[in-house]
């Protein structure tokens, strides 16, 4: 299997954080997997996303192939923070029609006792998610009796403002509702089942924990002179006021714009990175009033 970098294996930047690879991982898992992806390509694409997964979810495997590729993973290797192969001891089973793989990295599993110190699920947070997320169901791992569990998509803002979906299992049409605050892998408990939440990206907002961030362009001027403008919040449009002298990516918090608490009464804040635009074409008069205005700033100790 020719070697790709895990990074775009993940379709993550290199910048991307812990959180960031383990739900690309999840994401991809759950496509790929070959129980569930009866394609030629799933199997391959499977192994190297864990791959990619196992190398860059640990911080010391990950930073030593930042600094030295693949080579870092090979037998012999003598540079800084080298790790000989990586995987450790695969496993295989079965479990009714699925079958499943898993790797111990060096460590023992224990059926009854559970995972041992360093066990890595490959991004998920229990033995038992990963299956119960292929098929709804119980575990190769032990007899504990696991609720079934699906998985729904929703919009950004469903999930900033909460929703109701109506939605079919087993053949049954229901009903559910989903609360204000909910974050992607959210897990809601309903009478009979969970589901996990997984929420659609926004190209005007971000998110982080209960915070939202955005982002508003400004031309140099305004930010030199200030103004009052208006930004778009999750609640709709806000005036905002720009002091005069506002420098580039300055940061602006507007309390209790952001998230509603999940589980608690309050809100997160919004936070506001305003971004500078520098004008790429002037008129000659522009150029000569800048022109002027640098002349002034001469008799001055600077600009700011």
């Amino acid at each position: 299997m020719a070697q790709k970098d895990f990074y775009q294996v993940l379709g993550v930047l290199k910048n991307a954080s812990a959180d960031e690879i383990k739900k690309a991982y999840r994401k991809l898992a759950l496509v790929y997997h070959p129980d569930k992806n009866k394609t030629k390509e799933a199997e391959t694409k499977f192994k190297e996303i864990n791959q990619a997964y196992e190398a860059l979810s640990d911080p010391k495997k990950r930073e030593a192939y930042d600094l030295y590729g693949l080579d870092a993973f090979s037998q012999g290797f003598h540079g800084q923070g080298p790790f000989e192969g990586f995987g450790g001891q695969a496993r295989t089973g079965r479990y009714g029609p699925f079958t499943y793989t898993y790797t111990t990295s060096g460590e023992d599993f224990s059926a009854k006792g559970g995972p041992a110190s360093g066990w890595d699920f490959g991004g998920f947070s229990d033995p038992f998610e990963i299956f119960e997320q292929f098929f709804g169901g119980g575990s190769p791992f032990g007899d504990r009796q696991r609720r079934p569990v699906y998985s729904l998509s929703i919009d950004f803002m469903e999930a900033v403002g909460g929703t109701t979906k109506k939605i079919s299992i087993e053949g049954k049409n229901q009903t559910i509702k989903i609360p204000a605050g909910v974050d992607d892998g959210s897990r809601i408990r309903f009478t009979d089942y969970d589901v996990v939440i997984d929420v659609r990206k926004d190209p005007k907002f971000k998110r982080d924990g209960y915070d939202i961030i955005s982002e508003i362009e400004l031309p140099f001027f305004k930010a030199a002179l200030g103004d009052t403008v208006n930004v778009l919040t999750i609640d709709g449009e806000v005036k905002l006021k720009i002091l005069s002298g506002t420098q580039p990516d300055t940061v602006v918090r507007l309390r209790q714009r952001g998230v509603p608490h999940l589980r608690a009464s309050g809100r997160g804040d919004h936070y506001v990175k305003i971004k500078v635009i520098i004008p790429k074409n002037l008129s000659s008069h522009q150029k000569t009033l800048l022109k002027q205005f640098e002349e002034e700033s001469k008799n001055k100790k600077g600009w700011f």
